[in-house]
């Protein structure tokens, strides 16, 4: 890495329950895989513990053997069910404008299958410099490392694995699974209620 990256602010996101709200599109996208395939699969449940890679889901509600090709066939129809009708979370545009605006640089590193992880931001016009998927907990630090990401943003404790991993500063937003206790004890340095208040964190830990 040049000396000049390691000098710019480098902010990293999780996608899922921190820059966008996928529970509506991930519900429609599994109902219709439930439908194709005839297994029960209760939404409810799923979307109330995103973070994790998909395969860890897909076998909740599959038989082992079937588990790869299931998770392939579900990323192929995401496209028409999840984009549409997710999202963005409150705070989320005025974070990495706010980035911006200090001359920073913001990447989104995510679980997700990238392809479909991309389709998000563009749907709603969230343009970070780097998006990078398929990418859980401790991994996500390959990335956040490669790119020199001193911050990292998420609402799973497995971000806050991966910030720490990477020796970056992890903030902790509780619009996840994951509530204030959980993520402070997994390590958190910052904890906050949404990225609504990222803004006013971002300008004192820069200043």
């Amino acid at each position: 890495m040049d000396g000049m990256a390691s000098h710019t602010l480098t902010v990293g996101f999780d996608l899922d329950m921190t820059l966008i709200d996928s529970r509506p599109g991930i519900a429609a996208a599994f109902q219709a895989l439930s439908a194709e395939t005839g297994a029960y699969i209760d939404t409810d449940l799923v979307v109330s513990r995103l973070g994790p890679p998909l395969e860890q889901e897909i076998a909740h509600w599959f038989p082992a053997a079937d588990v790869a090709a299931i998770a392939e066939r579900y990323r192929e129809i995401y496209p028409t069910y999840a984009i549409v009708p997710s999202l963005a979370m409150p705070g989320a545009r005025e974070s990495v404008d706010a980035i911006r605006a200090l001359g920073g640089r913001t990447m989104v590193v995510t679980a997700k299958y990238e392809p479909n992880a991309k389709l998000h931001l563009a749907h709603l016009a969230i343009e970070p410099d780097v998006i990078v998927g398929g990418l859980w907990a401790e991994a996500k630090a390959e990335a956040l490392r490669e790119h020199g990401a001193g911050v990292y943003v998420g609402d799973h404790t497995g971000d806050v694995r991966g910030a720490h991993a990477a020796s970056a500063v992890s903030v902790g937003v509780t619009t996840g699974p994951c509530d204030e206790a959980e993520l402070r004890a997994a390590g958190a340095d910052v904890v906050l209620t949404s990225l609504t208040e990222f803004p006013a964190w971002l300008e004192t830990y820069t200043a």
